[in-house]
């Protein structure tokens, strides 16, 4: 159960400060550190404009092979060229200061997912972070999608969306997930399947978030125990998707990937 912000804990997994401390000591890091681009190393900005660009068109996501249940997701870009490095840049190089234009790129997915379903209600829209692995938290010193979750709410409300973080979704049971890293579709939902549980928040409008779907197991089971909570209607948003792999991969390559389609959202 959360205890009071910034000093409780989710599941076991402390909380991270409030997002002014942490706002505060990125811009304190941006006067001692000189900043480079996360996605092409251009000098002056964390994110240049060229590569925020690749983020600000948001595109229904879809999988290779669909994953039953896997709920309608638009992703703000797509996992490559020089998104992926920013992207692994902020998850596992300890680039926090990249929360800000990768959760305004998170904010314009979830916006673009619930204009796509026009019967979606007025209620309050909570952003559901996906859970990490707790042992991922502790060795990254944070939870990262909460923090894009964090930015990307408080964007949507300053367009006048009724949007807050809300870690409904937690990890079930004690038995060991294996790091997703190198495994195909198939290995990902039987590694996942039955891993999370859920909690209920009547009238409100729930969308999943998370940085990167690449074979839509997670977000699938994810998904699976929201709607086992009583929620009819799951959406979901993401920073970027994987692109669909050549038919001809490497051998060991991963499987899987997502098709960007290129029009207008609509989920209906």
């Amino acid at each position: 159960m959360a205890g009071p912000a910034g000093t409780g804990s989710v599941d076991g997994v402390r909380q991270q400060p409030p997002a002014v401390l942490r706002a505060g000591g990125r811009a304190l890091a941006d006067l001692v550190l000189p900043r480079t681009c996360a996605g092409c190393a251009l000098p002056g900005a964390v994110l240049c404009r060229r590569c925020r660009t690749l983020l600000t068109r948001p595109r229904l996501a879809q999988p290779r092979r669909h994953p039953p249940g896997f709920p309608p997701t638009v992703a703000a870009g797509a996992y490559a060229g020089p998104v992926q490095p920013a992207v692994i840049a902020f998850k596992e190089h300890g680039r926090a200061e990249l929360a800000g234009p990768l959760g305004t790129a998170l904010g314009l997915a979830v916006a673009a997912v619930l204009l796509g379903v026009p019967d979606g209600g007025g209620g309050p829209v909570l952003l559901v972070p996906v859970p990490s692995a707790a042992a991922a938290v502790r060795r990254r010193g944070r939870d990262h999608v909460r923090e894009l979750a964090d930015v990307a709410a408080a964007e949507l409300r300053a367009a006048g969306v009724p949007a807050h973080p809300a870690p409904l979704v937690s990890r079930a049971g004690s038995r060991r997930v294996r790091d997703s890293a190198g495994l195909d579709a198939v290995q990902r939902r039987a590694n996942l399947a039955g891993r999370y549980r859920a909690r209920p928040a009547p009238g409100a409008r729930v969308v999943l978030v998370d940085d990167v779907v690449t074979s839509g197991a997670t977000l699938t089971e994810a998904a699976r125990a929201l709607r086992a909570a009583g929620h009819q209607r799951v959406l979901a948003a993401v920073v970027a998707a994987t692109p669909r792999q050549p038919r001809r991969s490497a051998p060991g390559a991963l499987r899987g990937g997502f098709t960007v389609r290129e029009q207008e959202v609509d989920l209906r």
